[in-house]
């Protein structure tokens, strides 16, 4: 099936040149030139993916990004910023951005990262044929997580997560009780060079405490192993 991707940038000229590039790949290609008609755009025609302009007239790309999570979206979203500002990269992320791209970038760098994060995103949600598959399911405590549902329920409530926090949360699953660098998960998850963004991964392991700890100080799932990184852990039952 041929993916839709929405690019919101108000340069025309970037717009106009993200619209070629994308269609002579296979893609439709829809463009909104404001933040607020991004935003609409976005609800309205629910994309596969959207190319998300950080300065944006009406509203910003920060604040589109944010209402698109409001509303539940799950649609995998990149940033796209002019400067190589640290701050911009990780305020995308902590609002539920997937990737980012710094301008000027080529047209092969940006069609390479549009056809990862569409993968990536397809993987995450293969649809359950309960005929030929026995569903995978992790069951921890009160947690329990369906990979190929992209569903996690905590106490039986269900969790609303981005791509790569799910993506994140079965790495760490699929590697329980062993400990896992910063640079190791950039490099299992992100999957390509984010030499020196190790925020990156702290924002995100911080946001999946927030969803799936009682107490996001005291983790009983995702422990902080000082100096070396992160492991997943099964409570242990009193």
């Amino acid at each position: 099936m041929t993916k839709t991707i929405l690019v919101v940038e108000d340069e025309h000229s970037i717009a106009t040149l993200l619209k070629y590039n994308l269609e002579q790949a296979g893609y439709v290609v829809e463009t909104a030139h404001d933040g607020q008609e991004g935003l609409d755009k976005a609800i309205g025609i629910q994309p596969d993916l959207v190319l998300l302009d950080i300065m944006l007239p009406k509203l910003d790309g920060t604040e589109v990004c944010k209402q698109i999570r409001q509303q539940r979206m799950n649609t995998p979203i990149i940033m796209l910023t002019a400067k190589d500002d640290e701050f911009d990269k990780v305020l995308g992320l902590e609002l539920g951005a997937d990737d980012y791209m710094t301008k000027p970038f080529s047209p092969r760098e940006m069609l390479a990262r549009v056809k990862a994060v569409l993968r990536r995103f397809s993987q995450s949600v293969v649809v359950e044929d309960k005929n030929e598959l026995q569903e995978k399911m992790y069951e921890f405590g009160h947690l329990r997580v369906y990979p190929e549902r992209f569903e996690v329920f905590l106490q039986d409530v269900a969790l609303e997560f981005t791509p790569k926090e799910f993506e994140l949360l079965i790495y760490l699953l699929e590697n329980k009780n062993r400990v896992l660098t910063r640079d190791q998960l950039l490099s299992a998850v992100w999957k390509y060079d984010f030499a020196g963004d190790t925020r990156i991964v702290e924002v995100h392991i911080s946001h999946l405490r927030d969803k799936i700890e009682e107490n996001s100080r005291k983790p009983l799932f995702i422990k902080t192993i000082r100096g070396l990184g992160y492991k997943f852990e099964e409570p242990k039952t009193t």
